[in-house]
């Protein structure tokens, strides 16, 4: 059965592919709001764990909302939890079995219980995270273990998060997003597994 998984490249969605990979044929997907954006990193960390990867698109009108909410909101928890619940949706239009690299400890992006049932009666999917039960500090330890990881400042290291997505349709308004997002936020993106 397949399993279509949201994957930045970094290291969540890295390990929750691979753990999903022995019951399912595990797809990563990730989700950028152009053609031309470059994801040969984000390509090379799904070859590297030796899974399928593919590019695909989020409409403009889904970004456009994003942004709109970040810019209402001031902060990205509302605008990130928009794009991840329509990302998590447009899956389930593909694949009986959707998951994402969400952890025990994360606020976004986030399900509630009520939305995640929500969305596997609605689109007739199962909704799996298999990190659901995993704290951070267990997901770095498991990661540091398996994965040949890069670590860096986000909007600096390239993979397919949500938010460079968010960063760039801002400064395509014409906004700075450096005051609305978090200072020293550490994203990663998976260069290989150790063997």
């Amino acid at each position: 059965m397949k399993a279509g998984v949201l994957f930045s490249g970094g290291k969540d969605s890295a390990l929750a592919a691979l753990l999903l990979a022995p019951h399912y044929e595990v797809e990563v997907v990730t989700f950028v709001s152009g053609a031309g954006r470059n994801l040969a990193a984000v390509e090379a960390a799904g070859a590297a764990l030796g899974l399928a990867w593919r590019r695909a698109l989020l409409p403009g009108e889904v970004l456009g909302a994003a942004i709109d909410r970040l810019v209402a909101d001031g902060y990205p928890n509302n605008a990130i939890n928009l794009v991840h619940r329509w990302a998590l949706e447009a899956l389930a239009r593909e694949y009986p079995v959707v998951a994402d690299g969400t952890r025990f400890d994360d606020r976004v992006p986030m399900l509630g219980p009520d939305e995640a049932r929500s969305l596997m009666d609605r689109c007739g999917c199962a909704y799996v995270r298999p990190l659901l039960g995993f704290p951070r500090a267990e997901v770095d330890r498991l990661a540091g273990r398996y994965l040949a990881i890069e670590r860096g400042e986000t909007g600096r290291i390239p993979n397919g998060d949500y938010e460079c997505e968010l960063r760039a349709g801002l400064r395509e308004r014409g906004i700075d997003p450096t005051p609305i997002f978090p200072s020293s936020h550490e994203q990663t993106l998976v260069r290989g597994r150790k063997r």
